[in-house]
């Protein structure tokens, strides 16, 4: 059984590979870092408030003997400049996965980016760019294993609500086609990325960009 971190769980992939997460027999227990609360109570489920993820060395002794990170948190890059979305969206897994790395080695590190991340970090596409940058530093790192999910159309499942409100919308008027939706290898669920992201603990792979289709069959691995 193994023991894992979760950023990002009060948003709709994190919270959805949280609740797979809580659900399996495989791991044992489960470590979120958040800025605010996630008010839930598991006895698998342990939380640290942590307001500038930058500052995770400020935690660093109570981050060792976990055996995978599941980085799964991101923000929108809609009237951002690059210098303050490279800030919050780089700086912080740069950090995170400097302090993981140094309690451990052997971990497993899993970094959602998203369909369209530009790996050559030369793109016209901002904030591609800098998913492609974290990207790169992630795999670069050393770790034992690492991801990067790379996430298209995403259907929530289990009463998950996306917290970007037009997402959420948008879910409202294709919920009637969600079951077929789902037949699609190209269409992912919050179920399947966080099957997909426990999976990697345990059937690793050579491909180490994984979007909806590689996600799907990932998932589906017992």
């Amino acid at each position: 059984m193994k023991k894992v971190i979760i950023t990002g769980s009060t948003g709709m992939v994190g919270k959805g590979v949280l609740l797979e997460c809580l659900e399996s027999p495989q791991i044992a227990q489960v470590l979120v870092i958040n800025r605010s609360s996630l008010g839930m109570q598991h006895p698998k489920l342990e939380e640290i408030l942590l307001s500038d993820f930058t500052q995770i060395i400020s935690i660093g002794d109570q981050l060792a003997g976990y055996d995978a990170c599941f980085y799964c948190m991101g923000v929108s890059a809609v009237g951002m400049s690059e210098e303050k979305y490279t800030a919050i969206t780089f700086d912080t897994v740069a950090a995170f996965a400097d302090v993981l790395h140094e309690a451990n080695t052997e971990m497993v590190f899993n970094y959602v980016s998203g369909a369209g991340t530009d790996g050559s970090e030369k793109g016209r596409s901002m904030w591609a760019r800098v998913k492609g940058k974290a990207e790169n530093m992630v795999l670069g790192k050393g770790f034992k294993d690492a991801y990067a999910f790379r996430p298209g159309m995403i259907i929530p499942e289990k009463g998950i609500k996306s917290r970007t409100g037009w997402y959420n919308a948008v879910y409202v008027v294709m919920r009637p086609f969600f079951s077929m939706l789902k037949r699609s290898q190209n269409i992912t669920t919050t179920t399947k990325i966080g099957l997909a992201m426990i999976n990697t603990l345990f059937h690793p792979l050579n491909l180490k960009y994984l979007e909806n289709q590689d996600i799907n069959m990932l998932a589906e691995k017992v």
